[in-house]
C-alpha cells in the first residue's frame, strides 16, 4: 500500500519532502521548489515530470529527487514507468534501478536491459 502521510527525509544535507497526496517529491531551497511528479495507477508508478528552477540548476537536485521516487516505487513493489526524460536518463546510468523501470506505458517489463 502506498503511503499517504507526507514524509520528510534528508539527502545530501537537504530536506526532501514526499507528499503522496500531491503525488510529488520536492526540495525547497530559498522558497524555490524543485519537484518530481508522479501518478500511481494499477500498481505502477508513472514518473511524469521533474522540474528544477533555473537558479537552482546544476546543483544535483534532480539526482536527489529521482532516486527518492525510484526507491519509493521499489519499496512498494511497483513497476516504475519513466515518462520524464530526466528520470529515463537517470535510470539509464544507474543499473540498480533498471530491473523494475520501463519506458513503455503499455508494458510492464523493464526496457533498460
Amino acid at each position: 500500500m502506498m503511503a499517504t502521510v507526507p514524509q520528510v527525509t534528508q539527502r545530501a544535507g537537504r530536506i526532501l519532502l514526499h507528499k503522496a497526496s500531491k503525488q510529488s517529491f520536492g526540495i525547497n531551497i530559498d522558497d524555490q521548489l524543485s519537484i518530481l511528479e508522479y501518478a500511481f495507477k494499477n500498481h505502477r508508478l508513472f514518473l511524469t515530470h521533474t522540474e528544477v528552477p533555473p537558479a537552482l540548476e546544476s546543483q544535483g537536485l534532480g539526482t536527489e529527487l529521482a532516486p527518492a521516487a525510484l526507491e519509493y516505487g521499489r519499496q512498494n513493489d511497483s513497476t516504475a514507468i519513466a515518462i520524464c526524460p530526466f528520470v529515463h536518463d537517470y535510470v539509464a546510468g544507474h543499473p540498480e534501478y533498471q530491473s523494475f523501470v520501463t519506458t513503455s506505458v503499455a508494458g510492464t517489463e523493464p526496457t533498460f536491459n
